[in-house]
């Protein structure tokens, strides 16, 4: 199976990468070696700046021991049905979805089948294969994500931070995912994705899950 093509509705973001697709055009004219030393430096400093900003944002372990505790693959397994948008880097909203995920857990492996319908209509499928491991971290893969998705877990959140490799005109641009879950009770769960490329915030997906076979669920 072939992993969604717009990934979230990010085609509206072909805009944003037009800067940076200008650049690379112009790299192949004729321009002074200055230019384009002061033009790296700038970029580099800018990208150090925007790691120092990361360095104080949230972590996972500032929810150790909140409650009810998450089970990724307790909650995920079975149906679960959630109802999302994707904000631009503005915040204005541009595409709104549903979504119905079937989940089957084997072992240590959590299957997770997404099946998505946006507001035009428009219909996409994803499929993620979780690994949990032995110290209480998951790993996961789909066809789209560069790498491996890499996850931890305290109280009752969850953080994935994975790379998507997302087609935009004629290009390809990794797009970093840094993405919440947060689990309200055994039936109900928040979620936040931050998308960012090259340090600067590009846009953001939101979701609220339901699971409809709560009595799977059985939080603490």
């Amino acid at each position: 199976m072939k992993g969604c093509q717009r990934h979230y509705g990010l085609s509206p973001f072909y805009p944003l990468f037009q800067p940076f697709r200008r650049c690379r055009v112009s790299a192949r004219k004729s321009v002074p070696g200055w230019f384009i030393q002061g033009h790296i430096a700038f970029r580099l400093l800018l990208i150090g700046f925007c790691a120092l900003l990361s360095g104080c944002s949230a972590s996972v372990g500032d929810y150790l021991g909140t409650k009810p505790t998450f089970d990724l693959f307790r909650y995920f397994d079975g149906q679960v049905q959630a109802w999302g948008m994707v904000q631009d880097r503005s915040g204005k909203q541009i595409r709104r979805f549903e979504v119905m995920i079937t989940g089957t857990v084997q072992g240590h492996q959590l299957t997770l089948n997404e099946n998505f319908v946006f507001n035009d209509g428009e219909k996409q499928q994803r499929i993620w294969r979780i690994t949990r491991h032995q110290d209480g971290s998951y790993t996961g893969t789909a066809d789209d994500v560069v790498g491996t998705a890499k996850g931890q877990v305290a109280g009752n959140a969850l953080n994935w931070r994975y790379v998507l490799r997302v087609p935009v005109g004629d290009s390809t641009y990794d797009i970093q995912f840094d993405d919440w879950m947060y689990l309200q009770d055994k039936q109900h769960m928040f979620n936040v994705a931050e998308m960012s490329k090259w340090g600067w915030k590009v846009g953001q997906v939101t979701l609220f899950f339901k699971k409809l076979d709560s009595d799977k669920a059985n939080v603490q």
